[in-house]
């Protein structure tokens, strides 16, 4: 399995301990610092495979759990698995369906085995085991899978958080024992809420199980940014050097900034999409909201610093227009601009390393976007 997969680190920021570095796997090349986009049901909103490759997409990420509800995994095992499916020849990554279950079903009773829920959509009752998601991510065959978690909520009890991280920890063996094809790398996931002594813990225990790289769930789930700050400043000391730690959950800048210089290589978040479907653009000078009135005869460019289709076609006038008007070519061109944004961002924050200046650019960033 190894052979498909490793990591090597290319440069060390002399000055924050920031870090880009490479990692390889059978569908391509991944350059971190990286942001992911999330492509749920194998399709990123809106927008077509080429137009990922245009903004420089490296990887993007499917859905265990919805996929397996419809079309179904065995459809797209059938189809040649995902990446044949949808077309696109890059690296994959799937969830494994544990937040979506802990998150969208109303009724769930977990227990030491698996969780028992409904379907979302019909109602169903349904069962999912650690086993059963590394069944439907082997037939889903995207080159990065990950283990199936307990999420616990913000606010839960020390006694709460636990046990969901010692069932974390209990699934993420049996995981491991079933998980057997070389050209998946299974992430296992660090988990304990915002209990220092629980993220600790559960820390070591997950680094047995690292091969090619570790993810940490449960961040960014409603607490005060100061807190998961904190949190990753526990963790910290703690990763394994020679693979790459993935921050599950997180899109905005201000997080992806302060994450990669406490050693996060990989985010992922659905932000950019959904706020572009709701008018809201990510730009170099901050965000901007095009259904205000004030852009109806604005016909400069949403961001003379941004590249993409929309930037260098579009004025924020026309774009304005199409979102008062629930036009569909609206959500379609700022999901573009705000993917394009954010991965030009992430271009930047590896230059910026390279060269021992991310701080400096960290600086500049913030006083441009407008984050305190």
């Amino acid at each position: 399995m190894k052979e498909n997969f490793s990591y090597e680190i290319l440069h060390i920021d002399k000055n924050s301990g920031a870090r880009t570095g490479i990692l390889h796997t059978p569908h391509g090349d991944i350059y971190t610092p990286i942001f992911m986009p999330v492509g749920t049901l194998a399709t990123v909103k809106s927008l077509t495979n080429d137009d990922l490759y245009e903004v420089g997409a490296q990887i993007i990420l499917a859905n265990t759990y919805h996929l397996h509800i419809r079309p179904g995994d065995e459809l797209i095992k059938r189809a040649g698995g995902v990446h044949k499916f949808m077309n696109f020849n890059r690296p994959m990554l799937t969830d494994s369906g544990g937040f979506q279950v802990f998150s969208l079903a109303d009724i769930r009773k977990i227990t030491d085995n698996g969780v028992e829920f409904r379907n979302h959509l019909s109602g169903e009752k349904m069962f999912f085991t650690p086993e059963k998601a590394i069944e439907i991510e082997n037939n889903l065959g995207a080159d990065i899978i990950m283990a199936f978690d307990v999420c616990s909520e913000y606010g839960a009890t020390h006694e709460q958080a636990e046990q969901a991280m010692t069932r974390t920890l209990n699934w993420l063996d049996r995981c491991y024992k079933v998980q057997n094809n070389p050209k998946q790398m299974l992430f296992p996931i660090v988990q304990g809420n915002f209990y220092e002594d629980l993220r600790k813990k559960s820390l070591e225990e997950t680094k047995k199980y690292c091969k090619c790289g570790i993810a940490i769930g449960g961040l960014s789930v409603g607490e005060p940014k100061e807190v998961m700050i904190r949190m990753l400043d526990v963790l910290k000391p703690g990763y394994p050097d020679n693979m790459p730690r993935y921050l599950m959950g997180v899109g905005t800048p201000d997080y992806i900034f302060e994450s990669v210089e406490r050693g996060i290589d990989m985010f992922d978040c659905v932000l950019q999409t959904r706020v572009a479907r709701n008018g809201l653009a990510m730009t170099s000078k901050g965000k901007v909201t095009l259904k205000n009135a004030k852009y109806k005869e604005d016909f400069s460019t949403l961001d003379d610093e941004c590249d993409c289709y929309c930037c260098t076609h579009h004025t924020k006038a026309y774009l304005h227009h199409l979102v008062k008007c629930n036009e569909i070519l609206a959500a379609r061109l700022l999901s573009l601009h705000n993917i394009r944004f954010t991965l030009k961002m992430m271009e930047n924050i590896r230059d910026a390393i390279n060269n021992d200046r991310f701080l400096d650019f960290k600086h500049e960033f913030y006083e441009k976007y407008g984050i305190k």
